[in-house]
């Protein structure tokens, strides 16, 4: 028989630029979820540090490597509450920035990812883009894959990570007012289509004129929504089942009506997802 995890997700405001009172709240929400069961507690994006910065040399000295102080934090944490958090960063390498999200446990760091597809928004206009493949991480029972907010409207990276066997796809992120389908269609779309968990948490509240919606779900591999956000801050929960995500043969009527998400794929014919496009750059 197969055993559920509870996952959890934290809906925050958070304070550009004021990284000790974010790490506090982060710890203070992951003591409540803990307490509630969640073995994995997911972040927004760049909740450690805010969003909108106006430069490189602004933001730089809030960026953390990965070895850095608010890790240790976050590692003392989970060896207290026994789970993982996914937590959102500017990753600190040299003299690169990266916008980042951190999977770390009770052993430390388990996983990372630096965020690939960028918009010209908030401190993504001045980040180093994503050099690192998606990847797919240990955690307790699961296997997880991150992406970080605009990824999601890039469903190739999704279907990376789920080819790698990603049993749950986390995405913090900071979705504005124009992001709202995003919540409604693209995170049920993308569990859908790979039969994966997928938790989008965002974050609320105003920054330096950004309004920022909420709106955060938890979607099931048949891409129902089982468990949602509107504006406020607040904690969502959801028991999700590895071996689900992993049965990708599903049978609605044996012998007549049988789907594989995987096996059913032609990659033969996909050949133009990977070709560049020629566009104009921006003026």
């Amino acid at each position: 028989m197969s055993e559920t995890i509870k996952i959890a997700g934290v809906q925050m405001d958070v304070m550009i630029g004021r990284v000790d009172e974010n790490l506090s709240r982060i710890e203070d929400a992951t003591r409540e979820a803990a307490r509630s069961g969640a073995r994995l507690v997911v972040f927004p994006e760049c909740a450690l540090t805010g969003y909108c910065f106006d430069s490189l040399d602004e933001a730089r000295p809030f960026a953390e490597p990965v070895d850095g102080p608010a890790v240790a934090r976050l590692t003392a944490l989970c060896r207290e509450c026994d789970c993982h958090v996914i937590v959102g960063m500017l990753e600190a390498d040299g003299e690169r920035v990266f916008n980042a999200c951190l999977l770390i446990g009770p052993a430390g760091l388990a996983g990372g990812y630096r965020k690939i597809h960028l918009p010209f928004l908030g401190i993504d206009r001045f980040v180093t883009p994503g050099d690192r493949p998606f990847g797919v991480f240990s955690c307790g029972a699961m296997q997880v894959g991150m992406n970080i907010c605009y990824d999601i409207s890039f469903p190739e990276s999704s279907r990376v990570m789920a080819l790698g066997g990603a049993d749950l796809i986390a995405l913090p992120t900071n979705w504005p007012p124009a992001a709202a389908c995003l919540a409604d269609f693209a995170a049920p779309a993308r569990a859908m289509e790979n039969h994966v968990y997928y938790i989008a948490v965002n974050r609320i509240g105003e920054e330096r004129g950004f309004r920022f919606i909420g709106q955060s779900r938890i979607c099931e591999p048949v891409g129902k929504v089982i468990a949602s956000a509107d504006r406020e801050e607040t904690i969502l929960y959801a028991d999700i089942d590895p071996a689900v995500a992993r049965n990708k043969h599903l049978v609605r009527i044996a012998g007549q009506h049988e789907i594989h998400r995987f096996n059913d794929r032609r990659p033969e014919m996909y050949g133009a997802i990977v070709e560049p496009v020629a566009q104009p750059a921006r003026s």
